[in-house]
């Protein structure tokens, strides 16, 4: 079996894994799995954005970068085994998505490539996946670029691309846990959902990703001990930023209120496209699994295929209303 089909399969038990975690312990109690914004996620971030991106940076971005070095490696980095290998990327861009982050932060501009992954207020496992396209491009060209430029070994690539994923999902996982003096080295979700947290102490607090030690090393970490809170308010951004996944990125080049175009009558449609799409499956599953009732007729039925047929359509039309 591959190394691609068994971090595919680790991922999957992983995904189902922390699925699971959060709905026996969470953080948030009372956090809905189809959250506000789940379907954005999952099918626009997840699944649309991530298949593209990874065709631009590995098929044109990166071996663009590596014709025009004409470098093929060092020879005594490819002496280094596989676990080495990853345990060097793992650190060092680690260290950079830390001053990435802070710079993202600091930056009026760059916080324009950032806010979209802040702008959840229901933050769970796959919140993580809600990053701009030009903040994917930028730090996943820096971090696979130097994987394939310095030579490693090309089972290294889908190995770091699994521990970027479970550990992604970890630190923004809706579940309640506490690594006592583990958090000191590693990034948990104890310290990562707070700097989800509409909060002014956490604006510029908790950017590690991988290892926590980054704050506590530059004195950014912000730890009180107690949870943000359970209102929307508490999580997420403090002014309005759009939920739909094209006008979030137009967000990020030009301010604008979302619900002030309502009034047109091109993006209404387009805004409710979405929505009454998925009432239009809902009612064709609903219309399909009633036709599936069979029909009885009163002057061939005994009394007790009667009475069932009677309850089977007081139950349809409780289903209905």
């Amino acid at each position: 079996m591959s190394v691609l089909a068994i971090t595919t399969i680790i991922l999957i038990c992983w995904i189902v894994f922390i699925i699971a975690w959060e709905r026996i312990s969470p953080y948030r109690k009372g956090l809905p799995f189809f959250r506000e914004g789940f379907w954005v996620d999952l099918v626009w971030y997840t699944l649309i954005q991530s298949y593209f991106l990874k065709i631009l940076i590995f098929n044109f971005i990166i071996p663009s970068i590596q014709s025009i070095l004409h470098w093929h490696g060092f020879a005594f980095f490819k002496t280094w085994t596989i676990a080495e290998q990853v345990l060097f990327f793992l650190v060092t861009h680690d260290l950079y998505i830390y001053l990435f982050h802070r710079l993202q932060h600091s930056s009026k501009l760059l916080w324009r490539t950032h806010e979209a992954h802040h702008s959840g207020k229901q933050v769970d496992f796959m919140a993580g996946a809600r990053s701009h396209v030009l903040e994917i491009i930028i730090n996943q060209t820096i971090e696979f670029a130097p994987i394939v430029i310095m030579g490693a070994h090309p089972e290294v690539i889908p190995i770091k691309a699994l521990l970027d994923a479970v550990q992604g999902m970890f630190i923004h996982a809706n579940i309640n846990v506490k690594l006592g003096k583990l958090k000191y080295f590693l990034n948990t979700p104890e310290l990562h959902l707070w700097h989800h947290a509409n909060y002014r102490e956490v604006f510029h607090a908790n950017f590690s990703t991988k290892f926590s030690v980054w704050d506590y090393l530059f004195g950014t970490v912000y730890d009180p001990g107690h949870k943000p809170g359970d209102n929307p308010e508490n999580w997420g951004l403090y002014y309005e930023y759009p939920r739909d996944y094209f006008m979030q990125h137009a967000f990020s080049v030009k301010r604008f209120d979302e619900q002030a175009l309502l009034k047109y009558k091109w993006f209404k449609h387009y805004y409710e496209l979405r929505p009454n799409l998925m009432r239009w499956v809902k009612n064709l599953f609903r219309s399909k699994k009633s036709a599936t009732i069979v029909q009885i007729h009163p002057t061939d039925a005994s009394p007790a295929e009667l009475i069932a047929a009677d309850a089977n359509e007081n139950l349809i039309s409780c289903g209905n209303n």
